[in-house]
């Protein structure tokens, strides 16, 4: 319920704001294949008896250790994904 906007004053049951929140887990989940498709998110969304799947691991995810630097949530402290930096310094 934390993560409920405060200013949109509409009630809400819990059931159906954890619903959304696991049909938005489901969305971002890492693998491509795992992702619903758009018309099987408005079912989830729209069904509340619809059994859903256990979202598993996010494609991008962050967390903080001892409260300072963030880290992927694999512990590694680099990018995979062969971007590169040049820091460019003035004369």
């Amino acid at each position: 319920m934390e993560l409920l906007d405060e200013s949109l004053d509409v009630p809400c049951p819990e059931s159906e704001i954890l619903r959304c929140i696991q049909v938005g887990l489901l969305c971002v989940q890492e693998g491509r294949d795992d992702r619903p498709a758009m018309s099987s998110v408005v079912l989830m969304l729209g069904s509340k008896t619809a059994e859903l799947p256990q979202p598993k691991r996010p494609g991008f995810c962050m967390r903080t250790v001892m409260g300072s630097t963030p880290i992927y949530a694999d512990q590694s402290l680099h990018a995979t994904n062969e971007v590169t930096i040049t820091r460019l310094e003035g004369r």
